[in-house]
């Protein structure tokens, strides 16, 4: 049967993961879990939580790009540190239901007996793309139809045509989208991977307009500017030389400029990790933007009403230092956090 991937996170493995002390409390001792599989979707209807956390524990996709494995392991890295923030009156563990993951087990094992330089293995890794991207747009089809706003954490950035693609069907249209990156994700169709969920989602009439937020000019071809230019009324950029190596623009005022071009209607705000320098992820850079220039976008965006889902890829704890491999899992909590906090200000 199809989309049985989803498993619940338990009541027994969050008290695991949450550390309790005196005169605190917790994320995990005020968040909302979901209990029945069979109607999930109901359930998370029916309560009066506003922001849905799904974790996608795979890197199938980025294998199928020729990237480096890894990001499989930013959800429970995540998870470990978000069930720990203090519930306070800046943002409370009870506006959120930590519906559970989408189970993959299985296609990583598969996905780690096969070799990219074999030309059928390979098409294998876009097959098994296609079956993770109808798991993930059904499910984010499902909270949003039940009027949530899913938080999608974890995976590689193939996730973004599932996400789009779910949200699209739950709003019975096309959206937009703003993806903060180095790099466009906007690669020939060519099967499905990491490098090209946009490129499919707008192919597919998923995506309407799209705008690539810092992107690296050392690491976008010279043919994918060209397919740019061709839809260039929908399709718009900024690179991060431009803002903060040679200044050409500001990032406060391009911020103003991207938001023109996508808050009007629904859209989706996709966060792509290899842009922040020096954090593990497939593609990690040494330049780039700085955590808090992501936090302050994250904040800018958030406060929308018509933001609609957040999905935060490519971290990569497993890749990183073994002393430091909890700080993915960190940033991405604050990630997390800076989004609800802006966006439930709209409903203070």
């Amino acid at each position: 049967m199809p989309y049985t991937k989803l498993k619940l996170l338990s009541r027994t493995d969050l008290l695991a993961l949450t550390s309790f002390r005196n005169g605190e409390i917790k994320f995990g001792e005020r968040i909302h879990l979901i209990e029945s599989h069979n109607n999930w979707d109901q359930e998370l209807k029916a309560n009066d939580t506003k922001y849905v956390i799904l974790g996608i524990p795979e890197d199938i996709g980025v294998k199928a790009n020729l990237g480096r494995p890894g990001a499989a392991t930013a959800y429970k890295s995540f998870l470990s540190s978000f069930l720990n923030i203090q519930h306070n009156r800046f943002c409370k563990g009870s506006w959120i239901t930590v519906l559970g993951h989408l189970d993959f087990e299985p296609e990583m094992l598969e996905a780690a007996k096969l070799d990219t330089s074999i030309k059928e293995d390979r098409k294998r890794l876009f097959e098994l793309v296609k079956a993770i991207d109808k798991e993930v747009s059904h499910t984010i089809s499902k909270i949003v139809s039940a009027g949530k706003i899913p938080i999608i954490i974890g995976g590689g950035h193939n996730n973004a045509y599932g996400n789009i693609k779910g949200a699209a069907l739950a709003k019975g249209k096309a959206i937009n989208c703003i993806n903060f990156d180095a790099h466009t994700d906007f690669r020939p169709l060519e099967g499905r991977h990491s490098g090209n969920g946009f490129s499919y989602a707008f192919e597919e009439g998923f995506l309407k307009n799209y705008f690539i937020f810092g992107l690296h000019e050392n690491y976008t071809s010279k043919t994918i500017f060209s397919d740019i230019k061709l839809h260039a009324d929908r399709v718009k950029y900024n690179t991060y030389e431009q803002i903060r190596i040679r200044k050409e623009k500001s990032f406060d005022t391009e911020l103003v400029t991207a938001q023109k071009h996508i808050d009007y209607t629904p859209y989706g705000i996709e966060i792509d990790l290899d842009a922040v320098p020096m954090i593990a992820s497939s593609a990690i850079t040494p330049s780039g933007f700085s955590a808090e220039r992501l936090r302050q976008f994250i904040q800018f965006f958030g406060k929308s009403k018509y933001a609609t889902y957040l999905h935060i890829c490519e971290g990569a704890p497993s890749l990183d230092f073994p002393t430091n491999n909890h700080l993915v899992g960190k940033l991405i909590a604050y990630l997390v956090t800076d989004f609800i906090k802006s966006n439930n200000e709209r409903v203070l």
